[in-house]
């Protein structure tokens, strides 16, 4: 159940209930895939530097993120999404170390058009190897997969799809889709980018499918 009340943002929700239920049930078994192949959880800040996204998130993101300052005049946004910080740990505290497998479940927020499957605040399951030491492209897609069936199994794997992201090498990547979403029909996408290689997955969109979740 969603409900919105009169101060409620336009794109955001009031989740209850049963909603809140089966969103918790949803992160924990896509967390045990996760785990079954070795990655660890971290956690990331919501509030980040703008400059962490210049020149890697695409001019439409760039337009539609959530910009402001601080006390300080410090130019801050709130995350519109997490693989550029990724790529920040690569260079920064990863630089000599291969083969770092985590994942992360975050908030995302972007001046999206609201409609259904698309919101303004959503909630992102993400996962990177940062300094990957072989191509990880298959394991990426095995994990997307085995994620995605949890929600449904109605889907298509696109391996050469044209990511909206600056930072995904040669623009490339690839993306899964359900057509059961029609036109949001996009759940997952990643690929890799200088220092890893991930994909996040919308955890909305995935509780729109329509295979029940386990209890």
């Amino acid at each position: 159940m969603e409900i919105k009340i009169e101060s409620t943002y336009k794109g955001t929700r009031i989740l209850f209930a049963e909603t809140t239920k089966k969103k918790r049930v949803l992160i924990n078994l896509m967390i045990d895939i996760l785990e079954s192949y070795g990655y660890q959880e971290m956690m990331l800040p919501i509030i980040q530097k703008q400059e962490t996204f210049a020149a890697k998130v695409g001019e439409e993101n760039q337009n539609m993120m959530y910009n402001f300052k601080d006390a300080g005049d410090r130019n801050l946004c709130l995350a519109p999404e997490y693989t550029a910080i990724i790529q920040q740990l690569a260079k920064d505290r990863f630089k000599y170390t291969k083969d770092v497998k985590l994942f992360y479940i975050g908030e995302c927020f972007r001046g999206e058009r609201p409609q259904a499957g698309r919101y303004r605040q959503f909630t992102q399951f993400g996962v990177e190897i940062i300094n990957p030491s072989t191509d990880y492209s298959d394991e990426m897609i095995e994990i997307a997969t085995k994620i995605l069936e949890l929600s449904t199994t109605n889907y298509e794997i696109n391996r050469e799809a044209t990511r909206g992201l600056d930072y995904y090498k040669n623009g490339k990547g690839f993306e899964i889709s359900c057509l059961e979403l029609g036109g949001q029909k996009q759940v997952c996408g990643g690929g890799s980018y200088e220092g890893g290689i991930g994909f996040a997955c919308g955890i909305d969109r995935m509780m729109m499918l329509s295979k029940d979740i386990p209890k």
